[in-house]
């Protein structure tokens, strides 16, 4: 089947973006975005759909297994992973663009370093040994599965990267860590994610739809929140 992917490209960070279209044939049903991206870049010369020599696209991918995260991009308007995004889903014309809400580097190419900047400042992770109540694996192991892919800040109302609201792709390393954290850091990190997770988030949970991972975005929220938050106002106001 053949298909037209028309894809927003930028030179660099300072160029305007523009639309370059392509077109590609696939031959199997389980056909992904990042296995065409793959294919055009791999011809000795790249042409568009109109003829012109063009430029190699650039995206980003590791092990295009749903595992890295790092070839997320918006496709027919929504955030998700070229290596899970099948053409056999996405109709004859398919849209392709780099997550918005991050700045691009080129092309498809944006730069998440906002993500571990956020981590960073509300310091979610540990510094010392700490052992894990065996009632929260399935706490650990969900919040475990987080990509760092920032599909879920892409389609959150909420975050934006100059703001104080740092969304799930915080909240979810938070959850994994608040109980085993000393009372002096648990104390600090509280602090933290009510600042800026608890205060911002406005509870749409567009988030858990989009996550790549499947991640149970309400189950962490909730338990965070009751450790974070709802815990402390309950010893406070007794």
């Amino acid at each position: 089947m053949k298909y037209k992917l028309i894809i927003q490209r930028q030179k660099s960070k300072t160029d305007k973006p523009y639309i370059q279209s392509f077109f590609v044939e696939a031959d199997t049903d389980n056909t992904t975005v990042a296995a065409v991206l793959s294919m055009l870049n791999s011809q000795d010369e790249l042409y568009d759909s109109e003829g012109k020599r063009c430029d190699k696209i650039r995206w980003e991918c590791s092990c295009l297994q749903k595992k890295c995260g790092a070839c997320a991009m918006v496709i027919n308007g929504r955030p998700c992973l070229a290596c899970d995004a099948r053409l056999i889903n996405l109709g004859s014309e398919i849209t392709i663009q780099p997550l918005k809400k991050f700045p691009v580097i080129a092309d498809l190419m944006i730069d998440r370093g906002i993500l571990y900047e956020n981590l960073k400042e509300i310091n979610a992770w540990l510094t010392d040994e700490a052992y894990a109540d065996e009632k929260r694996n399935d706490i650990l192991y969900e919040a475990s599965r987080c990509l760092q892919c920032g599909c879920c800040l892409e389609i959150c109302p909420n975050f934006y990267t100059e703001g104080d609201f740092f969304g799930m792709a915080a909240m979810v390393p938070s959850a994994r860590i608040l109980d085993e954290l000393n009372d002096k850091k648990k104390t600090a990190l509280k602090k933290e994610y009510s600042k800026h997770i608890y205060n911002g988030c406005g509870k749409s949970l567009a988030c858990r739809d989009i996550c790549p991972a499947g991640i149970n975005i309400e189950k962490l929220l909730v338990n965070s929140n009751t450790i974070a938050v709802w815990k402390s106002l309950f010893l406070r106001n007794k």
